[in-house]
């Protein structure tokens, strides 16, 4: 990079390091929301709440489709 241009760029440096964090974090929530643990945890705690009458079948129906369809996404 030139001299010049590295001038110019240096007040923009924590701006481009606060977006490059962001993008990291957002990947990270990424990958553990789709990492099969956290489904299967998801999965569980749908099928518990079902069990004790806190949601209806097509409540759980419902949520296991969206939860399987955000893992497939």
């Amino acid at each position: 990079m030139e001299p010049l241009g590295l001038i110019l760029g240096l007040p923009l440096a924590p701006l481009r390091g606060l977006i490059r964090l962001a993008e990291l974090l957002q990947e990270q929530a990424e990958q553990e929301l789709r990492s099969p643990a956290a489904v299967r945890r998801r999965l569980e705690e749908l099928a518990e709440a079902r069990a004790s009458g806190e949601i209806s079948e097509e409540e759980e129906a419902a949520a296991t489709e969206r939860i399987l369809g955000e893992m497939i996404a």
